[in-house]
Formats: structure tokens, sequence, C-alpha cells
């Protein structure tokens, strides 16, 4: 089902760049690599991971003592910025970046140093310099052959700042300058329009423009890149297809998830998305049916990650269990809530539980049933503190006393009715009359 908006005049240009760069059509197959953006807090952005001190060349090859050249002092000071960047060292890397930044220092080490020491500034989280850095950067050296990379590394600092619509601008620059690219460039840049082809999708996903974000991602995935990280821009894409209630998709791109990904840690979550949408969709037995499969069957992963599965368990099912008891759909809700009380066998996720498997039992006109579901829900309660019970605890366990109370004296009531009973009565009242 295809509900998305016509191309815009910006998109057409990102098509130009892609079609440029020779995109192949889709292939969905799961891809290694990662869709997340660089944590400044990490060594990602820099260049080298070497964490061999460097050292000064000082031997000649027949083991004479001789002094560095000035070229080689240079690239000595660099190697050191880089390996005290690597060791987190941000001062002293800031300071060796800095010394190659003055006349006299060949350009291209110039260039070098100051793009650097930008990251070094970002990894200390000092976004407005280094912001003001890359911008320094393209003063000096306009329309350099690092452009497309600054600004893609602009646009993340953006976002980072809050600043969103200043990112995307970046973002869509990246695609821009690489119009201009020469044909033996196009495989360096061809990383860099991926990428920021992802940082727009990613970026509207994060501000919450989800219908933008969902356009964005299914192109992405029409694209067969092995940088892309298939499962991660899919499972993005199912969040922004719910969040705009086009449930239909969202379900088929959840299916399709479910089957390529089957052990992904966004499994427990894609799943609830499948439950929800086809609940959205009035298909009761198919939600169930993805309810059953996460509360019953899923048991050995659960063990894998267990907090995150016992989230997603809880959730789903009390999401999908309350809907179909809202819809007077009690028979399916009291499955579910039947199977998530085996979940958890603390009294604080019991209480709750048995709380509404009474209330749907009375539903379903079992009062016995219901009564029993009352009479956990209390035995449960003796083993708290009543005096510390949070207030929608106590409350559950109030709700229960008085539900309980009520049907044992309704059951007294009907008994007193009964026909037979009503009989004796009538005889007896006969029998006294004078």
């Amino acid at each position: 089902m295809n509900t998305h908006r016509p191309v815009s005049a910006i998109f057409g240009a990102v098509l130009t760049v892609m079609a440029t760069l020779c995109l192949e059509p889709a292939r969905v197959a799961a891809q290694p690599a990662d869709l997340a953006i660089p944590d400044p807090a990490t060594n990602a952005n820099l260049v080298e991971t070497n964490l061999t001190p460097p050292e000064l060349p000082v031997d000649a090859n027949d083991g004479t003592s001789r002094s560095p050249t000035q070229l080689e002092r240079y690239d000595f000071i660099l190697a050191t910025g880089r390996y005290q960047a690597n060791t987190r060292d941000w001062k002293d890397a800031e300071e060796s970046y800095v010394k190659l930044l003055v006349d006299g220092i060949p350009e291209a080490m110039q260039k070098t140093a100051l793009f650097e020491l930008a990251q070094v500034v970002r990894s200390e989280n000092d976004l407005t310099r280094a912001q003001a850095i890359y911008t320094q950067y393209l003063t000096r050296w306009p329309g350099d052959i690092r452009t497309p990379e600054i600004f893609l590394k602009q646009g993340q600092v953006f976002r980072e700042m809050g600043l969103p619509n200043l990112a995307l601008t970046k973002f869509y620059g990246v695609m821009t300058t690489a119009l201009s690219i020469k044909n033996s460039q196009i495989a360096d840049y061809k990383g860099l329009v991926l990428q920021a082809q992802i940082e727009i999708a990613e970026t509207h996903y994060l501000i919450g423009q989800f219908k933008d974000a969902a356009d964005y991602f299914t192109r992405l995935l029409t694209q067969n890149d092995p940088a892309l990280d298939r499962a991660q821009i899919q499972f993005r894409l199912i969040r922004s297809l719910e969040a705009i209630k086009q449930h239909d998709e969202a379900a088929s791109q959840a299916l399709e998830f479910l089957t390529h990904y089957p052990d992904s840690p966004e499994e427990p979550e894609v799943r609830y998305h499948l439950a929800q949408a086809y609940k959205s969709q009035n298909r009761n037995t198919e939600a169930l049916q993805q309810v059953r499969i996460f509360l019953k069957e899923e048991q050995n992963k659960a063990t894998n990650n267990e907090a995150v599965w016992s989230y997603w368990q809880q959730r789903v099912g009390n999401e999908i269990g309350n809907e179909l008891y809202q819809e007077g759909d009690y028979v399916k809700a009291l499955e579910v809530y039947l199977a998530l009380a085996q979940l958890d066998g603390t009294p604080a996720w019991q209480l709750p539980v048995r709380y509404q498997v009474g209330l749907t039992y009375e539903r379903l006109l079992q009062p016995r049933l219901a009564a029993e579901a009352y009479r956990n829900v209390l035995t449960n309660a003796v083993s708290l503190n009543t005096t510390n019970l949070a207030p929608d605890t106590k409350s559950v366990v109030d709700m229960a006393a008085w539900r309980l109370h009520f049907l044992e004296w309704n059951e007294r009531a009907e008994a007193f009715n009964h026909p037979v009973v009503a009989a004796i009565a009538n005889t007896n009242n006969i029998n006294h009359q004078p």
C-alpha cells in the first residue's frame, strides 16, 4: 500500500545524486553496519585507533644518529595529537593540533589538523566550539574535498544542539555538493551520501515527524548498499508507520522483519507493534495469536534478554487484553489475563491481573470464578504490608474486597429468591395465617 507523498524538489535532487552514484534496487538481507549516530563521548569520530605512542625517527639506515627533518617533526606532532585524542587526553590533543595551525606548516597538514581538532572538541561535547571550527575550515578552504564530510558532521552537531532544521540543511548540503563530484571520486562520496540520507530520515524520526521519516526510511530500503543496517532502518519504519496509524503497512513490514531478523534484539517490540497493528484493524484473532506467541511460545528467547522481554510481554498483554475487554470480547480478554498471571508471581503483579480476571469472569456471568479471583487478590495482599501499599495497589485490594462482598451478598439474595425457597416461604406464610 503506497500512501507516500509526491517527491519534493529537494528530494528529487537527492534521487539524482543516488542515480549518479549508481545505487541499485533493493535486496532484503541482514547487514552488519551501524545506523547509530557516532557518540561524541567515544573515539568514533577520530581518525586512528592506534594506541602506540609515536616516536621521532632519529636513526639512519646505517645506524648513525641524525636529526629529524621538519616534515618528520610535523608528522610526529600530528601522530602525537591522534594518540592523545584516542587516549582521551583531550587538552593535550588540542595543543598538539594547534601547533600545526601556524604559518609555515604545509597547507595539507593544516587542513588535517583543523579537521581533527574539531573532532576532538566535539568529543569533549563542546558543540558550539566544534561548530565554529568546522565553519572556520569551510571559510578558509571553500570547496575543499572535505566539504561534504564537514557538512555531515555539522548536521550531526546541530542535531545534538537541538537544532534539527539546521541539521537537515547541512545533511541536504552533503547531497548538493555530491552533485558536482568528479567520476574518480564517486566511491569516496557514495558512503557520505548514504550516511546523509540515513541522517535525514533519523532526524525526522527523532523530532516526531513520522510521516516524513516513514517516507525516507522506505526509500532507504530500496537500496542494497552493504553499509545499510537494514534491520534498524526497517525497525524505525515500523515504529513510524504505527505512529501515523498506517496499520496495514506496519503489519506487513513487521511480518517481513520477523521473517528476516528472528533473533534481533528488537523482536519483542516488533511483535508488540504487529499485535497493535492487527488490533487497530479489528483483526482480533490475529492480534491474540501474537499475544500467545509473546506470552507462551517465546519463553526460551525471554531468558536471553529477560528484562526486555518481560517489559514487552507485560505491555503487549496489558494493552491488548484491556482493549479486548473494553470492546466486549471477554473470552479473548480472559485468555490474555490468565496468560499474564503466569508471567510474574509477585503480589505487586498478581493483584491487578487477578482483579481484572475477576471482572472478566463477572462479565462472562461466572460469579463463583470471579469470587475466587477476588479472594486470590486478598490472599496475595496478606503478604504485603497494607499500610505501605502504593495508592494504586491499595485501591485494587479495596475494590477486590468490595466486589467479593457484593458477589457474596448477591449469591445469598439469589438463594433467598430461588423458586424452591420462595415456595417454602409461601407455604409457611399460609400455615401461619390466622
